[in-house]
């Protein structure tokens, strides 16, 4: 059987590029568990033991990791069996998988390979799509790097609470911010892979100690009665009419199951939350990847002149053009004279925005807007966009990134061939109430 996956992931591989590293052999469990019977693919920037892992970067070539993330061990001791490490955009920047290492290849749509899967978890979203085998991919989020693949390649992803799930062995992008969650091709599968990934880590600072969860159970409740919150400024100019028309239905059809609907508007959210999360978002990456200098482990020069003419010798040859912008972008945040007026505000705001978030979810269950504003736009529509028309795109997302808010993709219909999804927000450690709306809304 594994060897028949290995060839199979191998094939869809050659076509699609969803991969940066596949096995030769799968390491098979003897032991039974939740995930027997599962083949679990790991974002890049997951560290798997033995397994090259670059989170996308040429920086990393040939570093193979000593350990297992939290999340890879407890998908092994429950008998899922990991087929690799899926493409993503180099450690994370980037909303389509296009910025991927200097050596690496663009993940295609599996839908339409003229088009991106989104990003930057765009590897695990495709092969989410395209796999014929029990199928659960691990995926990560910052800004929307879960939900914004999963709704361009058609399928179901959750990014968790932030803390509810370890991040022992992620390479960071963003500290603050950083979630690993699942992605997979039904509710069901997405239900049973919190529930073995969620859980508290002494090894993660930012973990949280909470009571572990069948998050499965509330498959079987229904929603009536409950109170949704339809976030108006989702639906304003430069969100897609179809992509409007798509939510609006599926809106109706959870009124009709006794859901009761009314709009709501988060005005601070819609004007802040986007550059408040890239001058954080950046500023963090500038110092997580201050670490990768070529000495310690991943890509190696000559040793020859000084540190720091090593030091920039390396991350110039080996980084790519978007990981350069955000680092001096990042830099530039946190210089003296310049902290208190962009990292240490931003901070201020993300707490107001939080507190917006928080008053809403005292009169609502679950908020929900779409997940992306269009579908899976062509490489050559992406070529023409500037840096700032790409960071738009997580217009979105970022809301509940920045309030670490769990939040979940729904694909909910085709334009043009191309999914549209559906973003269900929950209040912290709420992720219950989604797997609830995703139950009603299965396909």
């Amino acid at each position: 059987m594994s060897e028949k996956i290995i060839k199979e992931v191998g094939e869809i591989n050659k076509e699609y590029n969803y991969f940066n590293e596949i096995p030769k052999d799968l390491e098979e469990h003897l032991v039974k568990g939740k995930l027997s019977g599962y083949f679990v693919s790991i974002k890049d920037c997951i560290v798997v033991k033995d397994m090259e892992s670059r989170a996308g970067s040429k920086i990393l070539s040939g570093y193979k990791p000593v350990f297992d993330a939290g999340v890879a061990e407890k998908i092994k001791k429950e008998g899922g069996i990991i087929i690799g490490k899926t493409a993503q955009d180099e450690f994370g920047f980037g909303s389509f998988s296009k910025n991927v290492g200097v050596d690496m290849k663009i993940p295609l749509n599996p839908f339409d390979r003229e088009r991106c899967c989104g990003g930057s978890s765009g590897g695990s979203a495709g092969i989410t799509q395209k796999a014929l085998f029990k199928h659960i991919s691990i995926a990560e989020s910052t800004g929307g790097s879960i939900v914004c693949p999963a709704s361009f390649c058609g399928v179901y992803g959750l990014c968790p609470t932030y803390g509810l799930v370890s991040r022992y062995g992620l390479m960071d992008y963003a500290n603050s911010l950083d979630k690993i969650g699942p992605m997979a091709k039904n509710v069901e599968d997405i239900a049973l892979a919190l529930s073995v990934i969620a859980g508290y880590d002494e090894r993660d600072s930012t973990s949280v100690k909470r009571d572990k969860e069948d998050y499965s159970q509330y498959l079987k409740r229904d929603i009536k009665g409950m109170k949704i919150g339809l976030i108006k400024e989702a639906f304003g100019e430069g969100v897609d009419e179809e992509v409007k028309k798509k939510i609006n239905e599926k809106v109706k059809e959870l009124e009709e199951k006794g859901a009761k609907v009314e709009e709501v508007s988060l005005p601070l959210n819609a004007k802040y939350s986007l550059a408040a999360y890239y001058i954080i978002a950046m500023s963090e990456a500038s110092t997580n990847l201050a670490k990768f200098c070529g000495m310690r482990y991943g890509k190696h020069e000559k040793l020859e002149g000084g540190f720091n003419e090593y030091f920039s010798k390396v991350r110039s040859a080996n980084f790519g053009v978007e990981a350069k912008r955000r680092i001096i972008i990042g830099t530039f945040a946190r210089m003296s004279g310049f902290r208190d007026a962009y990292y240490i505000k931003s901070l201020k705001v993300r707490t107001k925005l939080i507190e917006e978030y928080k008053k809403m979810f005292e009169r609502f269950d679950v908020l929900i807007s779409p997940t992306m504003p269009v579908i899976a736009p062509k490489f050559s529509e992406i070529e023409k966009m500037t840096p700032l028309e790409n960071y738009m795109m997580d217009i979105l997302t970022v809301g509940p990134n920045l309030a670490g808010l769990p939040h979940m993709n729904i694909p909910v219909g085709f334009k043009e061939k191309m999914p549209i999804g559906l973003m269900v927000i929950g209040n912290h450690f709420d992720e219950g109430k989604l797997f609830q709306i995703g139950k009603e809304l299965k396909r």
